[in-house]
């Protein structure tokens, strides 16, 4: 994916388009809901600039970059008439599958890294079946 990340630490919102290149993405809308796509970024940036997400409003456990990542996800459900997510559903639903499964690449990343071992594509004609 290429694109730009918004973070939130003690110095305010950031935007950065490198330096997360060992992150995991977390698709949060529907590919066939593209009238939201399209107006995604706009929101991102009037709801990063909003008068809580000013540094000296940062707390480490209480009002962090999940704490912006959550409300900014809720401010979306809710102009589109959907609940508010609590930070537990939040975790269960869109981040515990992400990371369960980057897990279990990195996993097998290691396992083979460690080990004489290569990979090479099938033939098509294996492929297909």
């Amino acid at each position: 994916f290429a694109g730009v990340v918004y973070h939130y630490d003690q110095e305010g919102v950031h935007r950065a388009g490198s330096g997360w290149e060992q992150c995991i993405c977390v698709p949060l809308v529907q590919p066939d809901m593209w009238e939201l796509l399209q107006h995604w970024d706009s929101l991102l940036e009037e709801f990063s600039v909003e008068e809580a997400w000013l540094p000296h409003r940062y707390q480490e456990q209480q009002h962090n970059c999940y704490t912006f990542a959550l409300a900014f996800v809720n401010r979306v459900r809710q102009g589109r008439g959907r609940a508010a997510l609590s930070k537990a559903q939040f975790t269960e639903s869109f981040l515990l599958p992400r990371t369960t499964e980057a897990s279990r690449y990195l996993t097998v990343h290691q396992q083979l890294a460690h080990r004489d071992f290569y990979i090479v594509p099938l033939p098509e004609e294996q492929q297909e079946q």
